[in-house]
């Protein structure tokens, strides 16, 4: 007897993006410019922030369409910054022992 494959759709296993970026970062910077406008009331205050609100929309978009989940990913990183162990640099001169065991 075969086993029934049962498809997943792709619907229902999405990221939670809005406006094509990560939900919180799009909304949380929409709130940033909204309170830089209503609180200046000025002309030059309304243009800052709308400029600064459709540039973080651009970089959520693209950092979206890169990686979805690239906020953990990043707050991950800044988490265990302190963790990591040294390493060597790239220009590093191997062994030849350290080098034919690559070939």
């Amino acid at each position: 007897m075969a086993l029934r494959a049962i498809p997943i759709r792709r619907a229902g296993n999405r990221e939670n993006l809005f406006m094509g970026g990560d939900r919180e970062l799009v909304m949380f910077s929409g709130l940033l410019a909204f309170a830089l406008i209503f609180s200046a009331q000025e002309l030059r205050a309304t243009i800052v922030g709308l400029l600064l609100w459709s540039g973080a929309i651009y970089a959520f978009r693209v950092m979206g369409k890169a990686d979805p989940k690239m906020r953990f990913v990043y707050l991950r990183h800044r988490r265990y910054k302190t963790y990591y162990s040294a390493r060597s640099t790239p220009f590093r001169i191997n062994t030849t022992s350290q080098g034919n065991q690559y070939r």
